[in-house]
């Protein structure tokens, strides 16, 4: 079944502690259909030293696997009774609570019993690689996973996997399910070669598409690429899809309306709208996306793992959410739209209904582009919903889409005929 997960940078957020964390942001994230927060920068990190990466440094470069960051906490003494209080207001909005578990890596002036090596992957020069073949880093990392578990976090967002020994992994995720079957573990993986592997020997629930859908879509909004490539992502997962975590943004790829990508929210509906309803694959929402966060005050579109920055339009939202200002009102015209597009994802016909890609039966459609169209169904017994995509920079008008014969008493109607479709917009139309 389809998740929406809401991925949120626990320091900028607000007063940038775990007191922001209220219930009337949990109030707002909960309306926008979400069923888990992943707060990112929870587990203690590398600060202050000079090695580290900005300021206060990278949620990635574990100082302390068993702390949390005291800079999140309003008394630092007591930073761990704040967290497990984060944790019961989480629960109390209906909301699951993802945190990081970062397993190739900890920081350089990590002290514990995970052994690791005198180097580092890469450029991450504020780490230091760990070594899975000691027996006791992996018995400190099921430590680590129960630790949090049994603070009452409900899964874990797990980086870099591919650079870890599998087989270590499916252990792990073995040895933890047994004690918290529900426990969720969403992969990053990028070789699409290793999905399989990923999902059915080591055990992740769901895995980034990062190197599937998301580089498709995003090609094809740039316009250097077909959209005929969703379909061809679509069949390369096939019985993959539903553990599939989709996305437009997350804290390593650069915001949709920064000028690093799209330069405007609205020109990624049409993506908007694959991504989060094509299929049952779960989606991942980047605060501040919904309004439109363009991360201006970055120099590359990101906004930043590494320092205290203030995103204006995250700065206008935390205002929206607590009553105290507004959003403006382009940014109130994009939470709407996305609120409309997350209010079909939790019905239960794109949640867990059937799919069908309709471009195949619409090559010959009088104005249908399959370069820069995409149409699709969503279904099950009680409903049909046709979405057309238009990728293109010209708007639509008066444009048919056939329905294939064989969904024709699904549907109740051989064609459906698609009024207005601006340009790299999307448009939803229940059929019954």
């Amino acid at each position: 079944m389809k998740l929406i997960i809401y991925q949120a940078l626990a320091r900028l957020w607000g007063r940038c502690g775990f007191s922001s964390w209220d219930e009337a942001t949990f109030r707002y994230i909960k309306s926008l259909g979400t069923d888990c927060l992943w707060l990112t920068g929870i587990p203690r990190h590398a600060s202050g030293a000079p090695f580290v990466k900005g300021d206060p440094g990278c949620p990635y470069s574990i100082s302390d696997w068993k702390d949390v960051n005291p800079y999140l906490a309003d008394c630092q003494e007591r930073r761990m009774q704040e967290f497990d209080s984060l944790v019961r207001r989480v629960h109390d909005a209906g909301l699951k609570l993802l945190i990081d578990y970062i397993p190739n890596h900890v920081a350089r002036d990590y002290h514990g019993p995970i052994v690791h090596y005198d180097y580092c992957d890469g450029d991450w020069t504020d780490t230091l690689k760990n070594d899975w073949s000691s027996a006791a880093t992996r018995s400190e990392m099921l430590n680590i996973l129960r630790f949090w578990l049994a603070r009452g976090v409900d899964g874990f967002r797990c980086d870099m996997v591919e650079l870890v020994p599998p087989e270590a992994l499916g252990d792990l995720i073995s040895a933890v399910k047994r004690d918290y079957p529900e426990a969720l573990f969403v992969a990053e993986v990028y070789g699409k070669d290793n999905y399989r592997k990923y999902i059915e020997d080591v055990g992740f629930d769901l895995l980034y598409d990062k190197s599937g859908l998301y580089d498709s879509l995003r090609e094809i909004c740039a316009g250097r690429l077909t959209a005929r490539a969703i379909t061809w992502n679509w069949q390369f997962l096939g019985d993959m899809q539903p553990r599939m975590l989709n996305f437009l943004e997350n804290h390593d790829e650069q915001r949709v309306a920064s000028s690093f990508f799209l330069g405007d929210p609205c020109r990624a509906y049409a993506a908007l709208a694959v991504s989060l309803l094509f299929n049952d694959a779960s989606f991942m929402l980047y605060f501040g996306q919904e309004a439109g966060e363009n991360a201006a005050e970055s120099d590359n579109g990101r906004t930043s793992i590494f320092d205290i920055t203030h995103p204006a339009t995250l700065g206008r939202l935390y205002q929206a959410v607590h009553g105290s200002g507004s959003l403006l009102p382009a940014e109130s015209e994009v939470l709407a739209r996305y609120r409309e597009m997350l209010g079909y994802a939790v019905m239960p016909v794109f949640r867990s209904g059937r799919s069908w890609d309709l471009c195949y039966c619409n090559l010959d459609s009088p104005g249908f582009d399959a370069d820069r169209h995409f149409a699709f169904l969503r279904y099950d017994d009680s409903q049909a919903w046709l979405v057309f995509c238009n990728f293109s920079s010209s708007p639509l008008a008066g444009l048919r889409v056939c329905i294939p014969s064989e969904l024709k008493a699904v549907c109740g109607c051989s064609c459906v005929s698609i009024a207005d479709v601006g340009p790299f917009d999307a448009v939803v139309v229940k059929l019954r």
